[in-house]
């Protein structure tokens, strides 16, 4: 039946808001368990082993993805392979995360018999607080719904975005407690633009110093230096930066002062630049420029000496953004 586009516009806003609102009440049944079971996978010494049927398994299978690229082994395991011989993957240092809306799936439970055996605690997912997984398992979350999006309420709708945003919450919470940091998933996620944005160094960007002025040198010469090195002057002395002339103060002056061409630049000059070291990340220097309204900073050594500049359209085309 055709609808006209307000009617479908309405209907898909107010499945967006059905799971929102599901969502939201998820987070407010989170308790002591939520954090035990961030426990019990940060202790694991093995693997996590994540498992589902149906949309609960797809569910599944991108919670174990999440939590492999951000530090955690996880891998997925479907139920009805395991007892055919998958198994062998499963160690008895691992821990498992079973999905099941009901916690009555069937097919669940030959794997879940085999994790008991096998001494593996098990972290459950359903929305059946008094069901057979909710039973087995070492600590449950709450993943129930009212009421799924599809209006029969019958297609996995709603708990399947619920199911999905707890394990986001368990992996990012994981990460928090492994002290994860962005170097560590630029190493995970090394392909395409991410792994360029995340592995790119100022070092890998910024420019030899040029033009750089002292103290004592005259605005005459810093318009020169300016006009070379693309609107930024360095005032440095003994290799040490103690101020920066920009496009912006040549423009200011020249308004205020006919005679500034003869001042010294250290009159000029901001005493207190923003700078970047060798080794920060590049995307970390493009947002401090675009924060402070900056074209160029100067970048610094470990040791505090002027080493080179970098140019917020450099830091762009070489992908930092």
């Amino acid at each position: 039946m055709k609808r006209d586009p307000d009617a479908l516009t309405a209907l898909g806003r107010r499945v967006l808001e059905l799971e929102a609102r599901e969502i939201a009440h998820a987070a407010t049944r989170l308790d002591g368990a939520f954090a035990r079971a961030v426990g019990m996978l940060a202790a694991a010494k093995g693997r996590v082993i994540v498992s589902g049927v149906g949309k609960s398994g797809l569910i599944a299978r991108k919670i174990a993805a999440t939590l492999t690229s951000t530090g955690t082994p996880a891998t997925y395991l479907h139920p009805v392979d395991s007892l055919h011989g998958d198994l062998g993957i499963v160690g008895r240092e691992d821990v498992a995360i079973l999905l099941s809306k009901s916690g009555e799936t069937e097919e669940l439970f030959g794997l879940m018999a085999a994790l008991q055996r096998l001494n593996v605690p098990i972290i459950a997912l359903t929305g059946g607080a008094e069901s057979t997984l909710a039973k087995v398992a070492q600590e449950v979350l709450d993943a129930g719904v009212a009421e799924e999006a599809c209006p029969h309420d019958l297609a996995p709708t709603t708990s399947t975005g619920v199911a999905l945003a707890l394990g986001d919450a368990l992996a990012v919470a994981l990460l928090e407690v492994k002290g994860f940091q962005r170097e560590d998933f630029a190493e995970l996620h090394p392909g395409g633009s991410l792994g360029r944005k995340l592995l790119l160094r100022v070092r890998d960007v910024m420019l030899p110093p040029q033009g750089v002025l002292a103290p004592n040198a005259t605005m005459r010469e810093g318009v020169v230096a300016l006009a070379r090195c693309r609107g930024l002057a360095i005032v440095a002395e003994q290799e040490r930066v103690v101020g920066v002339v920009t496009a912006g103060d040549l423009s200011r002056l020249a308004q205020s002062d006919p005679a500034f061409l003869d001042g010294p630049a250290s009159a000029v000059m901001t005493r207190t630049p923003k700078t970047a070291g060798m080794d920060d990340l590049a995307a970390a220097a493009l947002g401090r420029m675009e924060r402070h309204g900056i074209m160029a900073m100067p970048v610094l050594d470990g040791d505090g000496r002027l080493a080179g500049v970098i140019h917020l359209h450099d830091l762009m085309r070489a992908g930092a953004v």
